[in-house]
This record gives C-alpha cells, sequence and structure tokens, in this order.
C-alpha cells in the first residue's frame, strides 16, 4: 500500500480533484463523493500504465501540498499481483 496526498478544488459546476504526488491522476465531478471515487479509479488507472510501461510508481510526498486546493487528504494506493493463471483452450470462456 502507498499513501498519496488528494487535493479537491470545489469550482463552478463541481469538483476538480488531483493527486499531489502522482500527477497524471486527476479528475472532475459533480460533488466531493463522487470525485474521491473517480480520483482513486484514475489513480489506480495511472499506476497500471505506469507498470505496464515498465515505468516506475512515484515516490509519495507526504509533504506534497497545493495552497490553492480547498481540502487536502490521503489516498491509498493498494496493488495485487496472482501467480494463480487459469488456462482455458481458445473460445471457451473460464467460469
Amino acid at each position: 500500500m502507498m499513501q498519496y496526498k488528494a487535493g479537491y478544488k470545489v469550482v463552478a459546476g463541481g469538483v476538480h480533484a488531483q493527486v499531489l504526488d502522482f500527477p497524471a491522476a486527476i479528475t472532475c465531478a459533480d460533488d466531493l463523493a463522487e470525485a474521491r471515487r473517480l480520483l482513486a479509479v484514475a489513480l489506480l488507472d495511472a499506476a497500471e500504465t505506469r507498470l505496464e510501461l515498465g515505468q516506475p510508481l512515484p515516490l509519495p510526498n507526504p509533504r506534497a501540498s497545493d495552497p490553492e486546493m480547498d481540502l487536502e487528504e490521503p489516498v491509498y494506493l493498494i496493488l495485487s499481483v496472482s501467480t494463480d493463471i487459469v488456462e482455458a483452450p481458445a473460445g471457451h470462456v473460464a467460469s
């Protein structure tokens, strides 16, 4: 688990959200609850993309902050791996 810092800014029509120490993770939503949910998805997508490209994840910066944000709070990235591989013949859907 890695702990990054999320920042939220209330703007006309919604909330802008970004992970301050993982610049690729940003989103916008109608309200704070939706911004939190979408930001978690954006963080996971950005992390998976970096890993697929062979790039390291940015190190969390506990001192990351943005004075323009209305709210800052921790956001957690939890990745898991598995060696459980299911092989199935082509055209067969495993159940």
